[in-house]
């Protein structure tokens, strides 16, 4: 199948090129981004070598749902998104952090808490937790973000400290944060799932804050399935989940945890398609729709003409 991987195009007015792990980031004139999203998939921040059919239209669909979803908590970045795998919206002034939401000890919370850590990100995690229990309230872990390499933990003290984010700033990104958090955890709860955890990110324009980027996809957060939930925590056993997280385990189990001089396992075509299963199957869960799969044939053409078609309306 065509995997949308590796794929530079040259939209009109456009001033700049980015292209990050998963997604592809192009400046038009002063004010606008357009986003597309690859079927590229990153894990410890290393892009793996084979791409993920319909991944990036799962992410993109799902993300553009969201955002129109939590418009009236938090503006957004988001003005169109005229093709499956494309975003079009505000360029925005974004913030060096990402505002980490975590409602269970799940990922790597649970790898700090396990090590013996009971302080993450200036946090103080609660003794006597086990794997995937609930926190008796959700606890926001910062994160710096790096354009290359690993994101590193941060502590709200140290963002406001080194002048990263403004103090009245980082309170009113901590308060859309929860807001958004609990609007997610709403609409998972009503498609019987529990949202874990995830990551939101935000930028200013003018005095005004935005979320910017995706929201409640797999590739940001975690979801478990709620009628298995108690059954499986109290019995200590892996809860049944929708996230990238199987995605890391295999690679652990195969070696790889993103460190020098470490191999990522070879992906075979089934385990290509089991990923491109999962991320549908979470679509399809978290939304309660069929996912349409887009037209594949020639999809470099297809979002050419999508987005020069938008480009134009937008000028008009």
């Amino acid at each position: 199948m065509n995997a949308i991987k590796d794929i530079a195009f040259n939209f009109p007015g456009q001033t700049n090129h980015y292209k990050g792990k998963v997604r592809d980031v192009y400046s038009i004139d002063e004010d606008l981004l357009v986003m597309v999203a690859s079927d590229r998939i990153s894990a410890f921040d290393v892009v793996l070598p084979k791409g993920i059919p319909y991944k990036g239209q799962v992410l993109n669909q799902l993300a553009a749902k969201f955002l129109k979803a939590t418009e009236d908590i938090c503006p957004n970045w988001l003005i169109d998104s005229p093709d499956p795998n494309v975003s079009v919206g505000k360029r925005c002034e974004p913030y060096r952090i990402e505002m980490v939401i975590r409602g269970y000890l799940a990922g790597h919370a649970w790898r700090t808490y396990k090590s013996g850590e009971r302080v993450l990100c200036g946090v103080t995690m609660p003794e006597g937790m086990r794997e995937n229990q609930k926190f008796p309230e959700p606890i926001i872990t910062p994160a710096t973000k790096a354009d290359e390499g690993h994101d590193e933990d941060i502590s709200r003290e140290e963002i406001i400290a080194q002048g990263i984010v403004s103090e009245a700033d980082y309170i009113k990104l901590e308060e859309y944060t929860r807001k958004i958090f609990q609007r997610g955890t709403e609409i998972a709860a009503k498609q019987g799932l529990i949202l874990v955890d995830t990551k939101y990110e935000f930028g200013k324009i003018g005095d005004e804050i935005f979320l910017m980027d995706e929201i409640h996809t797999p590739d940001s957060s975690r979801y478990f399935y709620a009628d298995t939930y108690d059954e499986l925590l109290e019995a200590d056993q892996p809860q049944r989940q929708l996230s990238k997280e199987f995605v890391r385990e295999w690679l652990m189990a195969g070696g790889f945890q993103g460190k020098e001089g470490q191999t990522v396992p070879e992906m075979t075509d089934e385990f290509v398609q089991s990923v491109t299963d999962r991320y549908i199957e979470l679509y399809e869960k978290v939304t309660g729709e069929k996912f349409i799969k887009a037209d594949v044939s020639d999809p470099v053409n297809r979002i050419q003409k999508n987005v020069e078609a938008c480009l134009a309306g937008l000028k008009v």
